[in-house]
């Protein structure tokens, strides 16, 4: 008997007159199967500038895409913005674009898989993470609750290193529960190399409060950053702040796609500097993932 496929409605999928994505506005043409997400809208031309060619380039809001190809790989650069929430957004949609049918609206027959690598800036928490530091983060633990809105949220979770890691900081219940998810293995081989520290990386629900910034609101517990850098788990210490990694870690695990994020450090935390000429550095980042996509 033939499996009945599933519909998604108008309401659900919006697909704009041109027959793009609601938020993107990329036709399914537009996608390569590698997909380098980045956040600031600025940084795609970056990337897209080691481009041998492209193919397109669109806009809408902070999403900016180019799409092109490099040393014979076709690859999609993409801004995010700021936040998990926006990750949820390009992922959705992306995922849409490679596997639902915007003209019938139907899942397609054959799952195609996407790569994804997300290249940003982040806060360093240990004393051997200076400014330029590029670390590669192997799981991610996400301080924003996107994920715990998705069945088999607890499927594809590292619920052990959950429950240490709020036992070790005595983590405030009115807060979102923090979920933890991998990176994808077989990509963090291929682009994690001796030159990128591995570790735990902390997705926060805002720049200031939530990373343990005070400007002139005191925070609920001044003392969390101290507690999050002594914490360690299965030879793991918590490396870095950002905020996109753990939405697009659990995301994809949850659709069937594989992502990591590797980050350079902008700032340390603990020892207090920051790195704010930092684009030359970063381009060498966006370097080694192009060759190592």
């Amino acid at each position: 008997m033939q499996k009945t496929k599933r519909y998604f409605a108008e309401s659900e999928l919006i697909i704009n007159p041109d027959g793009s994505a609601f938020h993107l506005h990329l036709r399914p043409e537009h996608l390569a199967d590698k997909v380098i997400l980045v956040g600031d809208p600025g940084r795609v031309k970056l990337v897209a500038s080691h481009f041998d060619t492209v193919e397109c380039e669109i806009s809408n809001r902070e999403f900016h895409t180019i799409t092109g190809t490099y040393k014979g790989k076709g690859i999609t650069a993409l801004s995010t913005g700021i936040g998990c929430d926006n990750i949820d957004i390009v992922v959705n949609e992306l995922d849409a674009l490679a596997n639902i049918d915007f003209t019938t609206r139907e899942e397609k027959d054959n799952f195609r898989q996407l790569t994804f690598v997300r290249i940003g800036t982040c806060g360093g928490l240990q004393p051997d993470t200076p400014p330029g530091t590029f670390i590669s983060s192997v799981k991610s633990i996400g301080f924003d609750g996107l994920l715990n809105f998705y069945a088999r949220r607890n499927d594809i979770c590292d619920l052990a290193l959950e429950e240490a890691f709020k036992a070790h900081v005595g983590w405030n219940p009115q807060l979102c529960a923090p979920y933890v998810v991998d990176n994808d293995a077989d990509l963090l081989s291929r682009v994690a190399k001796d030159d990128m520290v591995p570790g735990i990386t902390i997705a926060c629900g805002g720049f200031y409060g939530p990373q343990g910034r005070e400007l002139r609101l005191p925070l609920a517990d001044p003392h969390l950053n101290d507690k999050i850098q002594t914490f360690e788990h299965s030879g793991l210490r918590i490396t870095n702040f950002e905020m996109e990694s753990s939405a697009l870690a659990g995301l994809s695990r949850l659709m069937g796609h594989r992502a990591m994020t590797c980050c350079m450090v902008l700032a340390n935390r603990s020892v207090k500097n920051v790195k704010l000429n930092y684009h030359n550095s970063i381009d060498d980042l966006i370097q080694l993932v192009l060759d190592r996509i």
